[in-house]
């Protein structure tokens, strides 16, 4: 018998992993919340599959997004990033994420929780959509434009709309797996 899945998880023994295991399950921890957002930032303008292949580059390089010491970076640190092909050697993405850390400091401090922060744009709830197909999926929704403007205040940087979309779905904030697939099923009845 055929698994059905997400037409988007292809054939890549990667990603076929990534969306049975990780995407879409509902994740509460501020620190895999933190790595998840830096993430889905660094994916700004390439593949999702080419972040996911360089995961391990970023949790070594970025101290396993531990969000004290990556605020602490200065010039030379960021210099020595722009040297390590295992990451994206984007000086903006990688200054944006020592600003998210410093940001994520300051909000925890703030709020308490950087979990309770984000998944107040879902009502603290798994919202479980029902997408026939890939091309019913949006790109974003007023929950992540919301998310969004409320990051950017806080000094978040890219965190727009469609990359909080991608987020909210990949930490399981929404359930977009397409409802042919094995894991939209198995989601909704684990949450």
């Amino acid at each position: 018998m055929t698994i059905k899945r997400c037409e988007w998880a292809g054939s890549d023994a990667v990603y076929i992993r990534y969306h049975d295991k990780e995407w879409g399950v509902p994740v509460h921890t501020d620190r895999k919340l933190f790595e998840m957002l830096i993430l889905e930032g660094a994916q700004a303008g390439l593949s999702w599959i080419t972040i996911l292949k360089k995961r391990p580059g970023y949790r070594r390089a970025f101290e396993r997004f531990d969000p004290k010491k990556i605020a602490a970076y200065n010039k030379r640190k960021v210099n020595s990033l722009l040297k390590d092909s295992s990451i994206v050697r984007n000086r903006l993405k990688i200054e944006s994420t020592i600003q998210n850390a410093r940001a994520y400091l300051d909000l925890r401090e703030e709020t308490g929780r950087f979990s309770t922060f984000l998944w107040q744009f879902v009502d603290g709830e798994p919202v479980h959509n029902h997408w026939r197909k890939l091309s019913d999926i949006p790109a974003k929704t007023p929950e992540s434009d919301a998310m969004s403007k409320a990051l950017k205040q806080r000094g978040f940087k890219f965190v727009g709309s469609t990359i909080c979309y991608a987020f909210m779905q990949a930490v399981g904030m929404v359930n977009d797996h397409t409802t042919d697939c094995f894991r939209h099923a198995e989601i909704k009845r684990a949450t």
